[in-house]
């Protein structure tokens, strides 16, 4: 069997690009290893600028027109007439994307590893069947995330790395906060994002300057200081790739972490992914198509980029940075989303 378009991945990337594809008559097949769609590592913050238009409201559990920033020196608040940032439940909204990929006309498999890529042809495993499968291409969506095998078939390393850590802990909590403790976190932060019945609590950090369980361990110094029970709770982490190198490669095409379009900065993940998605169906649909989004937020990126590597080589300006940025937001220099991924 042939398909026009394949999708490894059934993330918000994935299913971002297939119902446009499918929408527009291209025969679309997504293929997902995991069996429950939408389950992902994630603190679930998107950011109200760039996706009010992308995310039906229903879907957020919470809204916040107020941020905490933490500093070693500053405790900061910075308020705004609409939602700053809103949490999303990733499940959720897999579910919701999903459905409407599909009612589109995509075709959804679960449980599916892709195995290997030749030419048009690629191999995959049925899980439930156990039973090796190809499929025909004319055009490849590499949607998988970080450990992309569709952007190691094409050759493209992945050197700029952030690591995620996050905890899941019931209870309501009023407050959004940000902890920029360079001393802890380096040039990242930990984080305190309240959901609908749970709270996520987590950190990121570029892994050039710290690995995994140094991260962890500066995490639990952090909450056991900051009142946040960590222990006893299960933590989950997560790759997040911003070694961004290209999106399109003749018929196959990458998007979200797989093509290294998460920030380095904030690891601000499911924008980029849903934007690379939807312009990447559009260039697939459409060859003469101008993707003006995606390019803005590539600018974007790469300035976040550039940032993430300055400071990460200097804990003394990640320090002065965290201090200054907190200080102009405070005296309303600067706006929160100025962070963003958004243009």
């Amino acid at each position: 069997m042939s398909f026009d378009v394949i999708i490894v991945g059934a993330g918000p990337g994935g299913l971002a690009c297939a119902e446009i594809t499918s929408s527009q008559g291209l025969k679309t097949l997504i293929l997902e290893r995991k069996t429950i769609i939408g389950k992902k590592v994630c603190a679930g913050g998107v950011t109200w600028n760039g996706l009010v238009k992308k995310v039906p409201i229903d879907l957020f559990e919470r809204q916040f027109n107020t941020q905490y920033l933490f500093t070693r020196s500053q405790n900061v608040s910075v308020s705004a007439p609409t939602p700053i940032i809103a949490t999303v439940n990733r499940e959720k909204l897999g579910q919701q994307m999903s459905y409407k990929a599909q009612q589109a006309g995509a075709e959804i498999r679960f449980g599916c590893q892709v195995s290997s890529i030749t030419g048009n042809m690629l191999t995959f495993l049925d899980k439930t069947t156990r039973k090796l499968e190809q499929q025909k291409f004319t055009y490849l969506v590499g949607a998988d995330g970080s450990s992309s095998l569709v952007r190691r078939y094409l050759g493209l390393p992945a050197h700029d790395i952030g690591i995620g850590i996050n905890y899941q802990l019931p209870g309501n909590y009023p407050h959004m906060q940000w902890h920029l403790d360079s001393v802890l976190f380096s040039s990242g932060y930990a984080w305190v994002f309240p959901h609908k019945e749970t709270v996520s609590v987590g950190a990121y950090v570029d892994a050039r300057v710290m690995k995994a369980k140094k991260l962890k361990e500066n995490l639990f110094k952090w909450a056991e200081k900051s009142g946040y029970p960590l222990a006893g709770y299960k933590g989950e982490a997560e790759l997040i790739n911003f070694d961004y190198r290209g999106y399109h490669f003749k018929n196959i095409f990458l998007v979200g972490d797989a093509a290294g379009l998460a920030s380095g900065l904030t690891g601000e993940g499911i924008y980029p992914a849903i934007v690379s998605g939807e312009s990447v169906a559009r260039c697939i649909v459409n060859p003469k198509f101008n993707p003006v989004e995606l390019q803005n937020m590539i600018k974007n990126h790469s300035r976040h980029r550039r940032m993430v590597s300055i400071l990460g080589k200097n804990k003394f300006f990640s320090t002065l940075l965290a201090e200054l940025v907190t200080f102009c937001l405070k005296k309303k220099v600067i706006r929160f989303n100025a962070a963003e991924m958004a243009p």
